[in-house]
């Protein structure tokens, strides 16, 4: 099939420009279907698996429909998680570079409330957050969405899943009647389609079907006597296979503790996602797994929305996913751009239900594979080759990346390349060095100054 350009499509001449310069010329299937409808004004239902174009899509869209010139809230975007709803503002501003004077505001739980308050009282274009902290702003008078003309609801399963749907009742009465609805889902199970039904006028829906074959990503499926065995079974097939960066799918958040836990005194690098953690913490986990000063992330399918990274080399199934199409987006964290991948389920007898469904869904017969023998316990543990360093100031403190890494490369303290990635955000910074240099990293920013003045660092441990 002939890949369809954004250069077909009613897009303004500036858009267009900036997706060229940006490397944009083709679009994905999702991007394809939906984009067309969006700019003719339809409300549209889009189904696609994370990572398939679908945030492009709808952000066009409403830019697309944005008046730049008319400071008011005219788009709202609503995401399950914070670390979400930054992604997507990060690719709104990406795509929005060539509309001068555009802002973008983020409204999410987790982060202080001053802030945001007062960014509110400047205005803004588009708003995207989590529905509960949106809702408070509401609630408190401080937004007003009587101009919105363009209404995202993305990753909708798992906001339903999360159990905003009241919040999201309050939003949708807060917005005028007549607007554009867009509604993105992973999943589509019944509670989205009522809730279509409820807010949207004559949707046009659209499916892009996961892929199943995963050509580039070996799957194994080992069966399991119990749940006292799953952490030994783990334990093997990552001392068998090495991984640099992996995830591990556990189904529930006390779970997903547990294993991360267990895995941490065993001497892994890693840490645990999910939503009984502080948004700090989630933050640096994100951080550190995406700098690669963690190799393993253990998840839950919700909080693994949030997860930024290039490539995955293991996926781990704990469980068995509750829904086979889980399993595919699970699986489908591995092998992208190009890579290739390893995907490992565990099973047990009492989980037959769950490997029956994926069995049919996926049209395959799962052959259980042996174990690792007890062999691989002499294997080495891969250590995460980076150690973040977090320094107590960020952009409010006017630090930016160069700043940091000047100051680490002062002197010839250290080498370029032995710096990794560097992230700045509003209160505080983190960097990435190679782990032979993180006491010495840690020295020059402690004993050094920036901007002219001192600045607490540690290292990020837990």
């Amino acid at each position: 099939m002939t890949q369809q350009l954004f250069s077909q499509t009613s897009l303004s001449r500036d858009l267009l420009d900036n997706l060229e310069s940006l490397g944009y010329q083709h679009m994905t299937d999702i991007q394809a279907q939906t984009l067309p409808l969006i700019l003719a004004g339809k409300d549209v239902i889009g189904q696609g698996k994370t990572g398939s174009g679908k945030t492009a899509a709808f952000s066009l869209g409403l830019l697309h429909n944005l008046n730049v010139k008319r400071f008011r809230v005219q788009s709202l975007v609503v995401c399950p998680t914070r670390e979400l709803a930054d992604q997507v503002a990060v690719e709104i501003r990406k795509l929005a570079r060539a509309i001068h004077n555009i802002k973008v505001l983020t409204l999410c739980g987790g982060a202080p409330m001053g802030p945001q308050i007062g960014s509110l009282e400047h205005g803004a274009h588009i708003v995207v957050g989590t529905p509960g902290r949106i809702e408070e702003h509401l609630r408190k008078g401080r937004l007003d969405l009587n101009e919105v003309n363009t209404f995202v609801l993305d990753e909708a399963d798992r906001m339903l899943e999360m159990g905003f749907e009241e919040a999201i009742e309050c939003i949708i009465e807060h917005c005028p009647a007549q607007r554009q609805n867009l509604l993105f889902s992973a999943t589509f199970p019944p509670k989205i389609e009522q809730l279509a039904k409820h807010v949207m006028t004559a949707p046009e829906k659209v499916t892009v079907e996961a892929s199943h074959d995963h050509s580039n990503i070996t799957q194994y499926f080992y069966e399991v006597d119990n749940n006292d065995v799953r952490l030994d079974a783990v334990q093997k097939l990552l001392l068998e296979f090495q991984p640099n960066s992996a995830v591990i799918f556990a189904n529930t958040k006390a779970e997903c503790q547990a294993v991360c836990d267990e895995l941490q005194q065993l001497g892994f690098d890693s840490a645990a996602l999910h939503g009984d953690l502080e948004q700090k913490d989630r933050d640096r986990t994100l951080v550190r797994f995406a700098n690669k000063s963690l190799t393993i992330l253990v998840a839950t399918d919700v909080a693994a929305r949030g997860i930024d990274v290039d490539h995955v080399e293991m996926v781990i199934n704990y469980h068995i996913a509750h829904d086979p199409e889980v399993h595919v987006h699970r699986v489908g964290r591995t092998g992208r751009a190009g890579n290739t991948g390893i995907a490992c389920s565990l099973m047990s007898y009492k989980e037959s239900h769950k490997v029956n469904a994926l069995e049919d869904y996926l049209d395959i017969t799962i052959e259980p594979s042996d174990l690792p023998s007890d062999a691989v316990f002499n294997n080495p543990i891969t250590r995460a080759p980076m150690v973040t360093l977090q320094i107590d100031g960020g952009k409010k403190a006017k630090l930016r990346p160069g700043d940091i890494l000047g100051a680490l490369t002062a002197n010839n303290a250290l080498k370029g390349s032995q710096i990794g990635k560097i992230k700045v955000t509003a209160m505080a910074s983190f960097v990435a060095v190679e782990r032979k240099v993180a006491g010495k990293a840690l020295n020059v920013i402690g004993e050094g100054k920036m901007k002219g003045r001192n600045f607490r660092v540690r290292k990020i441990n837990r």
